[in-house]
């Protein structure tokens, strides 16, 4: 089968705008072609959770059991619209307040993104290079911060690690093997951010498809040495040593990370001319 070349694949003919930020130009959306993730699932509780969240708009989603989810994904991203890089994200799973919560949140996320309130609110997002960092920062108000990460995916066997910018020590590593995978397609994803006062929603379109698995021996830990604000928060969602309760990786991750719209409140004016 003939490979379609990377212009010519419908999945980027999307129109492209551009905007300036500190370390130059950047295209939204931009366009992740070649990539590789593993991202583990976990549950903590509820009220940890919600104390991470600051952002009064949102609303932690609640899962059985007074339950929270929360992902730590890592990627290798090897060719985007923005050069190669790694980073790592800590989200939980929001909703903006006012919405009708999902009966079942899980099954809710296999959904499309048009009809899904849900999404995640990213509290940490290291990454590897300053223009990833200025582009998710000024752009869509995330955390982002610079350092050197590791990513290795060997079948069904992880090893990634962030390192601490000013410590000589990691602050997290996710290890292990993951047991019992079958195929699965990658998720789409709704990002909740706060920039310059607003609330965003940035969807993330994905496709390749995944190998999902029980967590099996991969477990997160935190390391003791490190005092990073990341580490504290690792920490307070109770992630030291923690399994996942599924994991799901790839190696033939492609994504469209657009603009994120302002998510509008009950007292929101309409525009001119809305019905009302």
């Amino acid at each position: 089968m003939r490979k379609i070349p990377l212009w010519q694949d419908v999945f980027f003919q999307y129109p492209v705008n551009e905007l300036e930020v500190s370390t130059g130009n950047v295209a939204l959306p931009i366009f992740y072609y070649d990539s590789s993730v593993c991202m583990a699932i976990f549950m903590v509780d509820l009220e940890n959770a919600r104390s991470l969240v600051m952002d009064e708009r949102l609303e932690v989603v609640r899962f059985r059991g007074d339950q929270a989810m929360v992902a730590i994904a890592f990627y290798e991203y090897r060719l985007t619209a923005i050069g190669s890089y790694n980073e790592v994200g800590v989200a939980i799973a929001v909703e903006p307040k006012g919405v009708v919560s999902p009966r079942m949140p899980l099954l809710t996320m296999l959904g499309p993104l048009d009809k899904n309130p849900m999404g995640f609110h990213v509290i940490d997002l290291p990454v590897t290079t300053d223009s990833a960092c200025a582009a998710g920062r000024e752009v869509w108000g995330l955390p982002k911060f610079v350092t050197p990460i590791e990513f290795n995916l060997r079948g069904n066997r992880f090893l990634g690690q962030v390192k601490s910018p000013d410590e000589e020590c990691s602050i997290i590593s996710l290890e292990g093997a993951g047991t019992f995978g079958l195929p699965a397609p990658l998720l789409d994803l709704s990002l909740y951010s706060v920039r310059d006062g607003k609330l965003l929603r940035a969807l993330v379109n994905t496709r390749g498809g995944c190998k999902c698995m029980l967590g099996g021996s991969i477990r997160a830990r935190v390391d003791r040495q490190s005092s990073h604000p990341m580490a504290n928060r690792l920490r307070q969602l109770g992630l030291d040593n923690a399994k996942p309760r599924f994991v799901m990786a790839s190696h033939r991750l492609q994504l469209r990370l657009n603009a994120g719209a302002q998510v509008p409140s009950i007292e929101t004016p309409l525009p001119p001319g809305e019905l009302r």
